[in-house]
């Protein structure tokens, strides 16, 4: 059973999350990240750096049109937050550019940027390194959003992307297999940690499941931990990554 909250961790209200995330915008609006854009179509190099200045004005941004010019600039900055690299530009040779420049700049968090929606893609990526998967179709809205987890540390998935049904096609039923979670294992989770990986499976932030499940932030992070230990994984992506074809229906049903 999940512990009761005690009187000096109490539930937030929304006044409290509204204050929260408005002090927070006013601290990262004014933070200086440093970016490298990767992407061979100029235009949409531009529209990813509007993006990103429109909600970090003084970001430093840094360009490539390839990947052997994105693998230089990486070495030669190595104080880059964040690289946003398109999937299919010259170079790349599918996931092999993602796997290089993460043994080459093994520090800096890698977002893919892509049109590509194929679930098995996406899970792909995220086991070869990268801290999220961005589609290029995106609303404007909800890439700052991506893009804003991100910085923030945390991991970003495409909702809709990962909880799409199977299609049936032998390598996304390969990489499906190979991160299924045994019943057990979700047996052995509380109803609230199967309500927080639920949650972590639809790309959400601890900040975000504190919100939508009415609970303290240092609560959800307790509980991230329990379900990392009882899953026997290491990290949240591994967690995200096992969990996205979980039907929690079934197992929050009893």
């Amino acid at each position: 059973m999940d512990t009761l909250q005690t009187s000096q961790s109490k539930q937030p209200t929304m006044t409290d999350v509204a204050n929260e995330t408005s002090n927070a915008i006013e601290e990262t609006e004014g933070s200086t990240y440093k970016l490298l854009i990767a992407d061979d179509h100029p235009l949409f190099r531009e529209a990813i750096a509007d993006v990103v200045r429109n909600r970090y004005p003084n970001a430093d941004i840094v360009e490539a049109e390839n990947l052997e010019d994105a693998a230089s600039l990486a070495e030669a900055n190595d104080d880059l937050d964040l690289i946003l690299l398109d999937l299919n530009m010259p170079g790349m040779n599918g996931l092999n550019g993602l796997i290089q420049l993460r043994n080459e700049s093994p520090t800096i968090p890698v977002v893919i940027i892509s049109a590509e929606e194929e679930k098995s893609v996406v899970l792909q990526a995220m086991t070869y390194g990268a801290v999220g998967f961005i589609i290029k179709s995106l609303p404007r809205e909800k890439m700052t959003q991506a893009l804003e987890q991100v910085l923030a540390g945390q991991v970003y998935l495409p909702s809709d992307v990962i909880r799409a049904s199977d299609d049936g096609r032998s390598r996304q039923k390969r990489v499906q297999e190979d991160n299924q979670i045994p019943p057990e294992m979700l047996n052995s989770l509380t109803r609230r940690q199967l309500l927080v990986l639920e949650r972590m499976a639809n790309g959400e932030s601890n900040k975000q499941i504190a919100y939508n499940l009415s609970i303290a932030e240092t609560t959800v992070k307790a509980h991230v931990s329990a379900i990392l230990r009882k899953l026997s994984v290491h990290n949240r992506i591994q967690a995200v990554l096992a969990a996205s074809n979980v039907d929690f229906n079934q197992y929050l049903r009893r």
